[in-house]
């Protein structure tokens, strides 16, 4: 009875050293991480281990703020396939891979990477990154695979949310499937390439949101990512990799932008005095952010009543419902475009781009309206600082007012309904040569025969117009 308190107390020891030795950042493979146990990042900022989401009783393996808990989880490895009881061990495999097996050792989740080094360790970084690499080359470059290049529903400053042009490796957000599920849900937030890159919401296959093109380098399609104290917005597009990431400002140190199970796109930060989750900025702010609300060729403005207006120079496809409002037919050109020289083009100004474009990166502005001019197919060109010419080859869907802010707009459109007047803003019209030639030619002739029927004597005589003069290279004579 007297080794009692003795043993006692040796045992607790080893417990508490048991308990520190995982209570480190690193594993290598002779350590498992058990259910109960969680791996720390060395400032103590995040935090892995297993937990159960909302009422389930499911066991998922994640990754969550560490001063808040598991209640906020920012990355979880086996969304598909949870763990039924409280078995699940982390471990590196013979293989070098990370993974996570149950009470039968049956593989649940792994790393899966195809790159084997003597001596691996996993690794969860202050950045929230839980990384697999060499244990002696702590180089990013040299990872042989990180949680950062498979995001689940939260973007952490530093993640990127994009393309690698190269690879083709794609980071984007998938929603929970609910508050209780973290199984991929309803909802992606990913890049689309296809044109000018913008960041684009589906449920399923149908498009929800999209956020515009970057705007010359301070943010997306007119959104207010700019006007924020909280973090600060970037973009990188080169030849080699196209993506969105942001960073936390000088005093902010828990922030995050999610897609929520309802498919709100929304950034977040914590408040330490409230000690809860405040929306810095929702993305889908109003009616005209719902995708294409208002069909083609048409404008949304949410300060205008009805939101939805057809573009000057077109008119409702189907009036009676435009009034309805049912604005799904949107609208078309009140008069019908002839490729040639009767076409021109009208500037709008402060607009959220349309969707689906195409661009080049090394043409002018001239250059712009000009290739856009000769080709039949083009309807609309913009120039903007990242990409050079952009171009529409089919109805313009999803374009808003924004009032300020956004992008300018050229849209092709009949001469005859060209203006100097664009919904009450100034707009430079710009037709084609031919059209101003003949214009021109024709004042300068007129003032020609008034000046001279003023100084004209008894009888006839000829005028000789030499129109070289006047750089047309026209010769001709009039008897008047």
């Amino acid at each position: 009875m007297e080794r009692l308190p003795f043993f006692i107390f040796s045992f607790t020891c080893l417990f508490f050293i048991s308990k520190l030795s995982v209570a480190v950042d690193t594993i290598s493979p002779t350590q498992t991480i058990r259910d109960g146990q969680t791996l720390v990042s060395e400032g103590e900022t995040f935090e892995l281990g297993f937990f159960s989401p909302g009422s389930s009783t499911k066991r998922y393996l994640g990754i969550w703020f560490k001063t808040i808990g598991s209640a906020t989880v920012v990355w979880v490895a086996n969304r598909n396939n949870p763990l039924t009881n409280s078995s699940g061990a982390l471990t590196i495999s013979g293989d070098g891979n990370i993974v996570l097996l149950n009470e039968l050792e049956t593989l649940i989740w792994s790393s899966n990477s195809s790159i084997a080094v003597k001596n691996p360790v996993a690794q969860l970084l202050d950045s929230g990154n839980l990384v697999l690499r060499d244990g002696s080359n702590v180089n990013p470059e040299s990872y042989l695979w990180q949680s950062f290049d498979y995001p689940s529903d939260t973007l952490l400053p530093g993640m990127k949310l994009g393309v690698n042009l190269r690879s083709g490796k794609n980071w984007y957000l998938t929603s929970w499937k609910s508050e209780d599920d973290p199984s991929p849900g309803d909802y992606t937030y990913k890049f689309d390439d296809r044109g000018l890159p913008q960041i684009v919401l589906r449920k399923g296959s149908v498009v929800k949101f999209r956020s515009g093109p970057w705007d010359d380098g301070v943010r997306f399609g007119g959104s207010e990512l700019y006007k924020n104290s909280f973090f600060s917005p970037s973009f990188v597009f080169t030849d080699q990799d196209v993506y969105y990431s942001f960073k936390n400002n000088r005093g902010i140190t828990i922030s995050k932008f999610v897609v929520d199970h309802k498919g709100l796109l929304q950034h977040m930060r914590w408040n330490d005095t409230l000690l809860e989750w405040v929306t810095i900025m929702v993305l889908q702010k109003d009616t005209c952010d719902v995708y294409g609300i208002c069909g083609a060729y048409s404008t949304c403005n949410i300060s205008n009543s009805p939101v939805c207006k057809c573009l000057n120079g077109f008119t409702p496809r189907s009036p009676h419902d435009y009034i309805a409002p049912n604005w799904s037919g949107g609208c078309v050109p009140i008069s019908p475009r002839k490729c040639g020289s009767e076409e021109g083009f009208r500037n709008f100004t402060e607009m959220k781009l349309p969707d689906t474009s195409s661009f080049n990166r090394d043409m002018g502005s001239i250059e712009c309206e000009e290739a856009c001019l000769n080709n039949c197919s083009c309807v609309a060109y913009a120039k903007t600082g990242i990409s050079g010419c952009v171009f529409w080859f089919g109805d313009l869907l999803d374009i808003r007012d924004y009032g300020e802010g956004g992008l300018e707009l050229y849209i092709r459109i009949a001469a005859s309904e060209l203006d100097s007047n664009n919904n009450g803003k100034p707009v430079a019209v710009i037709v084609a040569v031919s059209v101003v030639s003949g214009m021109l030619l024709c004042v300068l002739i007129g003032w020609y025969i008034r000046r001279r029927m003023k100084e004209r004597r008894k009888g006839k005589w000829p005028i000789h117009f030499d129109s070289s003069k006047s750089g047309l290279l026209l010769k001709f004579s009039l008897t008047i």
